[in-house]
């Protein structure tokens, strides 16, 4: 492969460091905002915002630039309504199958959720994210992806505080197994669902859990 072309940064903004930590500070309040939703409302959302916010996602550091992601964003009524049926076919034998062990069951429990998935229908638009292990040339041959989970990973990070900023909310859903979805939305072999996002307005009378999240103490340490 050719080595790539190198021109100088020019996109970096250097901030003040009054100015950044008042950027800092203003990030961390917007993103305390943010919640995990169940209670979806089907007001429509505008196309042009979900690409945008993919746009932003397709930013994401990864791996030899190998952008290992594909976004599938289901609007379709029929096509929502195939992938609940499916996933609930899943869930049920997560909840009341005996697949999910015990303890796992258990750590659920006080979050209140089950084997039945509304917000997959109800929700405007589902966006399904593929992970790509290996590309395709035009000869057929395979070309290898690096990093292929992390990159995904941080991508859908990135779409769902972009989702966050534009004023949505976001539910993750991971369905085992979900390679269903390849055959629902026409994906190949080579790309692995990764977790369906769930995207929209909440409800009027939306609930959440009354939650905490841990402090600086306890999710970092400092060596200095």
């Amino acid at each position: 492969m050719p080595r790539a072309d190198f021109i100088p940064l020019e996109t970096f903004q250097e901030l003040p460091e009054e100015d950044m930590k008042r950027a800092a500070r203003e990030f961390l309040e917007t993103m305390r905002r943010r919640r995990t939703v169940r209670d979806f409302s089907p007001r429509p959302v505008p196309r042009e915002v979900i690409e945008d916010c993919l746009l932003a996602a397709g930013t994401a550091p990864n791996g030899a630039n190998r952008q290992p992601w594909r976004f599938v964003v289901v609007g379709d009524p029929e096509i929502k309504a195939q992938i609940r049926k499916e996933a609930e076919v899943e869930e049920v034998a997560f909840y009341k199958g005996g697949k999910a062990p015990q303890e796992w069951l258990d750590a659920l429990e006080h979050l209140g959720t089950d084997e039945h998935k509304p917000f997959l229908e109800r929700a405007p638009w589902l966006i399904v994210v593929f992970a790509e292990s290996y590309g395709r040339q035009e000869d057929g041959s395979k070309t290898k992806n690096y990093y292929v989970t992390e990159s995904v990973g941080i991508a859908t990070g990135m779409l769902i505080t972009a989702l966050h900023h534009a004023g949505l909310v976001t539910l993750t859903h991971t369905p085992s197994p979900m390679k269903f979805l390849n055959d629902l939305v026409g994906r190949p072999e080579n790309e692995r669902p990764f977790l369906i996002l769930v995207v929209g307005y909440p409800d009027d009378d939306a609930m959440v859990p009354d939650i905490t999240k841990k402090p600086i103490e306890e999710i970092s340490v400092f060596i200095e």
